[in-house]
């Protein structure tokens, strides 16, 4: 057990620290500024207690910088979830103000007594993956608000408007078009020139991301991009947001952690399953959209999949919900082999020969049946709408020795 917990209730220009013992006695309180030395100043005030243990709220927000430098300073750093400390901060007993110290109390009592506590680990390749993807999407979003605000504008200058997706070319030939019939419809001509610069901009920042952001999935050496419907988008989101897969003990707690496994709603001798909206709903995105990906696509071993859902009598969610479930198997078996993988290059080689397996069998684990594997499609559609059958070449022959990706 831990000798002395040290809760940490950060803000943006301070931190507040308190430690308890194992029976949740006070032991000492500290605030500090944030700036260069606030690690240097805590751990400094912590030397007295040589078996400690830190508990950051929000290690993955607001206290990430710190957490990160009480960990390179060889500190073990626990990551607690603010809901689960404003929990504890509820349930106490007597009337609590709200204020840092007992905000940081709290989080040391909810890093006492949680069984399924994160340790904090150094940050690798998965953050620079987390960057990117993060850049992406942002990018995207504001791409999103410059088209409709310049869908806005034409409709006032054209009428009807744009009926499909605007391009920024298309956009263009529109305004070539439009011959102003005064001054009001100069100036809405002007702004929607401005917009259809903003959005050139936009499409250029997105490229220039997607390169970089293939090109640090690339480094990164995963599998998970042969999973169908998984381009560098999708793979940097997933990977990015679990950084570490050994934290979830099977395929169902990873399926609850992005939502594609159904909630228990049950009560007396009524079982109901209802659809999940919890979990991290940029992963749920990513497999939303790989799974939209393979049924537009009916090659893949995912359209046949949903379509025999189909003929079982289920309706388009469901049979996207199960199909959601299967790519979360697979992305969770492609995750796993890559961490054996990673573990077995790093650890030195046996006597006997090479140190664990990394092959695709043991990617697929004992469920085969649930691996979805397959070239990746890079860009997936955000719709179900049919898509442009690609030229056909004549294949080159392949080679006896040529080994096939499952």
């Amino acid at each position: 057990m831990t000798a002395v917990m040290i809760g940490i209730d950060p803000h943006k220009g301070s931190h507040t620290a308190v430690a308890i013992s194992a029976t949740e006695e006070p032991l000492g309180d500290l605030r500090v500024r944030a700036g260069a030395a606030q690690a240097g100043a805590l751990v400094a005030w912590a030397a007295g207690w040589p078996e400690r243990t830190w508990a950051v709220e929000g290690a993955g927000g607001l206290g990430h910088l710190l957490a990160q430098q009480l960990v390179a300073a060889g500190e073990r750093v626990l990551d607690v979830p603010p809901k689960l400390a404003a929990r504890v901060r509820l349930l106490q007993a007597g009337d609590t103000n709200k204020n840092d110290p007992n905000d940081a109390l709290s989080v040391a009592v909810a890093a006492l007594r949680s069984k399924a506590r994160r340790q904090v680990a150094a940050e690798d390749h998965a953050a620079v993956l987390k960057v990117w993807s993060k850049r992406h999407r942002d990018l995207a979003r504001s791409r999103n608000q410059v088209a409709c605000r310049l869908h806005a504008v034409l409709c006032d200058l054209l009428p009807g408007g744009v009926s499909k997706e605007i391009t920024a070319a298309h956009a263009a030939r529109i305004l070539e078009q439009i011959t102003p019939s005064g001054a009001v419809a100069a100036a809405r001509r002007e702004l929607a020139g401005q917009f259809l610069e903003d959005l050139r901009r936009i499409d250029a920042q997105l490229r220039d991301t997607r390169k970089t952001l293939a090109a640090a999935v690339r480094a990164s050496g995963t599998t998970l991009t042969e999973v169908f419907g998984f381009g560098p988008v999708n793979t940097g989101t997933v990977i990015g947001d679990v950084t570490d897969v050994t934290r979830f003990p099977t395929r169902d707690h990873f399926a609850s952690y992005n939502g594609t496994a159904p909630v228990e709603v049950s009560s007396g001798n009524r079982k109901i399953y209802r659809l999940s909206l919890r979990g991290n709903r940029r992963i749920n995105h990513a497999l939303h959209m790989a799974a939209i990906t393979q049924i537009r696509h009916r090659h893949s071993d995912g359209r046949a999949y949903y379509d025999r859902k189909i003929a079982e009598g289920k309706t388009h969610k469901e049979a996207l919900r199960c199909l959601k479930r299967r790519i979360s198997d697979a992305v969770f078996a492609r995750l796993q082999a890559d961490a054996r993988h990673a573990t077995a290059t790093a650890a030195p080689k046996s006597p006997g020969g090479q140190p664990g397996s990394d092959s695709d069998s043991s990617a697929a684990g004992s469920h085969p049946a649930h691996q979805l594997f397959g070239q990746a499609t890079p860009e997936p559609s955000t719709t179900l709408r049919p898509a442009t059958p690609a030229r056909r070449t004549s294949p080159k022959p392949a080679s006896r020795n040529t080994r096939r990706s499952p």
